[in-house]
């Protein structure tokens, strides 16, 4: 098995953190404290082609993996954390399902703008009171001709403010009448018509310059042509989208705890207290080496999830478990690197606090821990299911 990464792979790494540091932590702090989209960010990774790393290259993408896409949202969330992760990372796990299910009409109207940075896209799957349990979703699209008319809510969806397309999950048959409770539903890439569908930001701890959303959709009118793969089947086409999602969430903890590791470990070396480095001392030393050796376990696993996702191999329980040991890793790291720093750990100009702030989501986010833990239970360890 061979660890290293390819010569294109290295490259990749190197444009995108070349890419980056265009964009520093003042940057960040910025459009955190101000609640603004880092449209200019945005906007320079898009004219690099990264949005398009996983978009076939008939489409105008790179027509790369998923291993070249977490490799991108790795770089990204290492100088931007979360804010600079999810203003981008929608365009490519959300588009997925359409790359590996969609029509050839809709690939070609979708990926090509999606590629370019014209479009931007929001995942709209949770709801309010559905949660993780996704087959108790509420939003039903009933077809109408030509059209299906969606009605129901939708809840955390990130980056509606912005969005022109959502990847929308909705019933068209209900949950009373299909034999398996995972059939009966449906994915479109729908437009996020505002005079259908009222926006609602919701304020939260953190990844403030992203918007998280409530959706209330009332008569949305949805072509026929923008239904992505069979109707019906929107559960089983939906996983190629959990996947890369989990994947590339796992990729993201690493990047920040990496960055948040990497502020510790300098600060150690030069604060001197009591006539020594504190990096000397074994209270300080040993957890920053805890973290980083759970950050280098959470990266092996993140990628070979991705290396069976590339090869259209199962991987379910791979990429939950990357993302469970990336978001303690994370968590574990941004932590340490918080105490490390002591009370200037507290102060937004240190950036370790912004860290640990956009790092907790990923213990909730896209899926929580204790659902992952179910997943490998039931799954994995073939214990009775729970719930």
């Amino acid at each position: 098995m061979d660890f290293d990464l390819t010569q294109s792979q290295h490259q990749i790494v190197a444009g995108v953190r070349a890419l980056c540091q265009r964009f520093p932590d003042p940057y960040w702090r910025d459009k955190d404290s101000r609640h603004q989209f880092p449209h200019e960010f945005y906007r320079a990774f898009a004219d690099a082609g990264y949005l398009g790393v996983a978009i076939p290259e008939e489409y105008g993408g790179s027509g790369l993996g998923i291993i070249e896409a977490a490799l991108v949202m790795r770089e990204a969330a290492y100088t931007g954390a979360m804010n600079a992760a999810s203003a981008v990372h929608l365009s490519i796990f959300g588009l997925m399902p359409v790359v590996v299910h969609g029509s050839a009409e809709i690939k070609r109207r979708y990926l090509p703008p999606v590629a370019k940075g014209e479009i931007h896209v929001s995942f709209a799957v949770t709801e309010p009171d559905a949660g993780n349990d996704i087959t108790h979703i509420k939003t039903f699209a009933r077809r109408e001709g030509d059209h299906y008319l969606i009605n129901g809510r939708k809840v955390f969806t990130s980056k509606a403010q912005e969005a022109h397309k959502m990847l929308l999950l909705a019933r068209t048959t209900p949950i009373d009448q299909v034999k398996k409770k995972t059939d009966g539903m449906t994915i479109f890439f729908a437009d996020l018509d505002r005079r259908a569908v009222e926006v609602r930001e919701l304020h939260k701890l953190g990844r403030h310059a992203v918007d998280t959303n409530l959706l209330f959709i009332d008569n949305l009118r949805v072509p026929a042509t923008d239904l992505v793969g069979e109707e019906g089947r929107g559960f089983r086409i939906l996983l190629d989208g959990l996947n890369p999602e989990r994947i590339l969430t796992a990729a993201e903890g690493i990047g920040i705890g990496r960055a948040a590791l990497d502020k510790a470990v300098s600060y150690a070396k030069e604060r001197i207290v009591f006539g020594r480095p504190i990096g000397q001392n074994q209270a300080i030393a040993h957890p920053l080496a805890l973290a980083h050796a759970q950050l280098e376990a959470a990266e092996l696993t993140m990628l070979k999830a991705a290396w069976l996702f590339d090869r259209r191999q199962p991987c379910g329980a791979e990429a939950s478990t990357a993302k469970l040991l990336a978001a303690e890793a994370a968590f574990q790291a941004c932590d340490r690197a918080v105490q490390t720093l002591g009370g200037y750990g507290y102060m937004q100009e240190y950036d370790v606090e912004r860290y640990f702030r956009e790092s907790r989501m990923l213990k909730i986010a896209p899926v929580s821990q204790e659902m992952v833990l179910n997943t490998i239970s039931e799954h994995v360890l073939k214990l009775p299911r729970s719930y």
